[in-house]
């Protein structure tokens, strides 16, 4: 791995010199079936690329990672393959003012998802490819200049397996055994992509007269394996692209530029989804084989935004480097909620931004490896890590906060100037803030450097001073705090709202400002004389980012009656801030879990209501006093118990609280009923026992050794799917025994077999909280192998490997000890690999202080 990394520096100097003209790529994907004979798979790639020199005679490279080059030409000049080609570079002497690069190579097939992914349907032993790139695997599949600055056209052409169809960017045409597909616009190799194999496929079309007359007509497609298919609701999602390209197309004032529009929903895919225009890739667990609730949908829809306004924002547009990769994805993120709200029938979805969302971003950006939104990205290895909750949470949260600043209007004309400026380039951070400053009339200097350029996250907390007779507010200050190692104050304009309890019982809002905090305290002028509130929230109406911290008042207000709050937005505020004071060790877990079982049953939105159990048994595991860990286990299975058969009947909230139920069973009772569910001799009105809901049933079955292999294996031929397979593997590594575990870290660490999603699988499986003992021995095996591990293997099944082995549930000094031992033996380990530990550490002493917390609210 780090044989292929490139700088940040090699990237600039290679694109003063080069520029490309256009590629033209074929590849020959008959290879992907039949008998191998036991050899590793490749395939025939040739890759023709023209482009220019600004140094006649000048040296350069290009990149390709490939088990083998057949011939290299450049100029009509045959190089020697094994001298110019290293495994990953190709080196280019001598160019001319004018080049055309030809290299024949025969790349591998991927199992990690970085490339050409092949997958085998054990369902009916179909195979399936497509590609994934970002932020530099491309070059797995052809020979390419791998920088995001240096664009091109590109014309791929595949040969493939008989009754297979092909996908790439551009709309394709089948003659002779051939797919050639139109030529692209000008992108980035990151977002080149081919699909191919026996998909299920379905068609629409969009079509939109702007006020000139003309017509866009974009085809669109939806694709998924056949065995997916039953379940495939392509519809709806074709619902969501209409509605999405309307509501851009309306505040954007620049035509969707890519052609077609097709949707591919793809196994064993180690992300979301990607932007390829004109061929998005999407997880296939997009797709719901069982029932799932309303939250699952909004999420889809979001998704599927988000990339759709990449194909503006990173795709038209794109940055020169991954400094500024938050240009495409804090827009995108930004704009996936504000379109979900402004064009689906997801109008609440600025609540799950602000509660599932922005707990993404907070907890990365009090991690040490924090940064600003404008990153410093040294190399690809940096710029890997930097797809996490900053770059997208943090950035989208800071761009609303800009909305509220500037205006939606400015904010959104700077875009359309943005987009006519610069389509089909590459910007930095300088070119934004240009159109802003134009359209808003603002300075965005001091605004880019207090949020753009620094990191951390604010606390914001009200001071209430009350009148003599304590029926009016004598004065309402905010106070701005940072911490320590990031002590930015910030600008933050936000909404304070006073909240009180209604004759009828309901807490409301009675008072609401809008102000602008600087500095250390900030008075709030407007509310001096106001009646007292109960409750006084803090960036109400979630219009900057912040920790938003309670007075003591409001604190007992909502231990008294959080659910009583009418407003979803501001419950969900309110719970996010109690987390993140459990997190920070100032609410100990055994009050936040009470509020939780206290309240959650009364949660009307879904989203927050499955946010709140994930809390909950984050903090149960983590942040619960070891001496209690048993008292919290049995306070959640119990109260789940209770909730589940309270809910509504078929509701999804009934769903819901089976989930939760399942994750917190752990006591005979609880085991008695997941198998009556599981085998038909309980019911419970309304609950639907569908093949993924078994699933779920069946792991703490597993988990406390009530079921085993046999049962599992039963399961799989009830489900003999690639779905079921996985959800068959990670049973069966969650089993309560030393040589499943032992077995299930040779599968991980020590062999490269499994594929991506199986180990993904394996490693969830392997940790159980209540499996401490067992996992314990790992501790020191885990330091021993990381930097293997992180040389060995590919990076993103080095990032699983050293996230998911982590000892964190070894959660004691001893670990942490452990962990800064290694950190201290190895300064010189690749910057990627310590960020990652650093980060794991990081987390397991934020659980220490956090058990600390819960274990000195024993003695009061």
């Amino acid at each position: 791995m780090p044989g292929e990394n490139l700088s940040r520096d090699e990237a600039r100097e290679r694109a003063a010199l080069l520029s490309v003209e256009g590629y033209e790529v074929s590849l020959d994907l008959r290879s992907a079936v039949g008998d191998s004979g036991g050899e590793p798979r490749t395939f025939r790639s040739v890759t023709t690329v023209r482009f220019r020199c600004n140094e006649p005679g000048a040296s350069s490279f290009a990149d390709l990672i490939a088990p083998g080059v057949t011939a290299v030409s450049l100029n009509g000049r045959d190089l020697d393959p094994g001298e110019v080609f290293d495994g990953s570079r190709i080196a280019l002497e001598d160019l001319a003012a004018e080049n055309e690069l030809v290299v024949d190579a025969q790349c591998a097939y991927s199992r990690t998802g970085e490339g050409l992914h092949r997958f085998v349907d054990p369902e009916d032993g179909e195979v399936y490819l497509y590609t994934q790139y970002e932020p530099a695997d491309a070059r797995r599949v052809f020979a390419n200049f791998e920088q995001p600055d240096l664009k091109a056209p590109y014309r791929f052409e595949v040969r493939a397996p008989e009754g297979w169809t092909v996908w790439s960017n551009g709309a394709g045409e089948q003659a002779d055994g051939v797919w050639r597909f139109a030529e692209t616009r000008p992108i980035s190799t990151y977002i080149t992509c081919v699909v191919a194999g026996p998909y299920h496929y379905v068609t629409d079309s969009y079509t939109r007269t702007f006020e000139d007359g003309t017509t866009l007509e974009i085809p669109l497609g939806a694709m998924c394996r056949k065995g997916l298919a039953p379940h495939f609701d392509a519809d709806d999602v074709f619902l969501v692209t209409k509605q999405g390209l309307d509501f851009f197309h309306e505040h954007f004032d620049y035509p969707y530029p890519f052609g077609k529009y097709d949707q591919a929903f793809v196994p064993e895919y180690n992300l979301g989804a990607m932007e390829n225009p004109g061929l998005v890739t999407f997880r296939e667990e997009y797709i719901f084989r069982g029932k799932v609730t309303r939250a699952s949908y909004e999420a889809r829809a979001n998704v599927i935004l988000h990339e759709m306004a990449h194909m503006w924002f990173g795709d038209l547009v794109t940055m020169v480097w991954w400094d500024d990769l938050w240009l495409k994805e804090s827009f995108a993120d930004f704009m996936g909620t504000f379109a979900n709200v402004g064009a689906t029938r997801f109008k609440d979805a600025w609540i799950t931004f602000a509660n599932r969302r922005k707990a993404w971003a907070y907890r990365a950006d009090q991690l040490p490896s924090t940064h600003p939104i404008t990153a410093d990205i040294r190399d690809l290895q940096d710029a890997k890590l930097n797809f996490d909750g900053i770059t997208y949470a943090k950035g989208a949260s800071v761009l609303k906060q800009l909305v509220a600043y500037v205006g939606q209007d400015a904010f959104l004309e700077g875009a359309r100037r943005y987009f006519k400026r610069h389509a089909y380039g590459n910007t930095r951070l300088g070119d934004l803030l240009s159109v802003l400053a134009e359209t808003s009339g603002r300075d965005m200097t001091q605004w880019s450097r207090s949020w753009l350029q620094t990191a951390g996250v604010n606390a914001l907390t009200p001071q209430v001073l009350l009148d003599t007779e304590g029926g009016r507010i004598a004065e309402l200050a905010i106070v701005q705090e940072a911490p320590e190692s990031h002590p930015e104050l910030r600008p933050h304009r936000i909404a304070v709202g006073l909240y009180r309890r209604t004759p009828e019982g309901a807490v409301e809002r009675y008072a609401r400002v809008e102000t602008d905090v600087h500095g250390p305290r900030t008075v709030v002028a407007e509310l001096a004389g106001a009646e007292a509130p109960e409750l006084v929230l803090v960036n109400d109406d979630d219009l900057t980012y912040c920790k938003t911290r309670f007075d003591e008042t409001s604190l007992a207000a909502l231990r008294r009656g959080l659910g009583d709050i009418t407003d979803p937005l501001a419950r969900a505020l309110c719970w996010s801030a109690l987390w993140n004071m459990t997190r920070d060790g100032l609410l100990p877990a055994r009050e936040f879990i009470g509020l939780v079982l206290r309240f959650a049953g009364r949660e009307s939105d879904i989203g927050v209501l499955q946010m709140l159990h994930a809390w909950a048994e984050s903090a149960a595991v983590h942040y619960t006093a070891a001496g209690r860990r048993e008292e919290a286990a049995r306070e959640l299975a119990e109260g789940s118990s209770r909730h589940l058969h309270a809910a509504e009947p078929g509701s999804e909230h009934q769903l819901a609280w089976a989930r939760f139920f399942a994750r917190s069973a752990a006591a005979p009772a609880a085991f008695e009923l997941l198998k009556g569910l599981l085998d038909g001799s309980v019911t419970l009105p309304g609950l639907e026992v569908d093949q993924e809901l078994r699933w779920t049933f069946l792991e703490p079955l597993a988990v406390h050794d009530v079921i085993g292999e046999k049962e599992l294996a039963a399961e799989l031929a009830r489900d003999d799917t690639a779905s079921g397979k996985r959800h068959q593997v990670r049973c069966l590594a969650a089993r309560p025994s030393a040589a499943v575990k032992a077995q299930a870290w040779a599968q991980v660490v020590e062999s490269d077999a499994l594929s991506n999603a199986l180990v993904e699988a394996t490693i969830a499986g392997f940790a159980q909280p209540s499996q401490r003992e067992l996992a314990a021995p790992y501790t020191p095996k885990y330091f021993a192998a990381l930097e293997r591990v992180w040389n060995e293997r590919s990076i993103q099944i080095g990032m699983d490997v050293v996230r998911g082995l982590f000892p964190a549930l070894q959660d004691s000094p001893e670990t942490l000890e452990a962990t800064d031992a290694w950190l201290g033996a190895h300064p010189d380990a690749p910057p990627a690999l310590r960020r990652l530990v650093l980060e794991a550490r990081d987390d397991l002493a934020r659980a220490l202080r956090g058990q600390a917390c819960d274990a000195a609210a024993a003695g009061h």
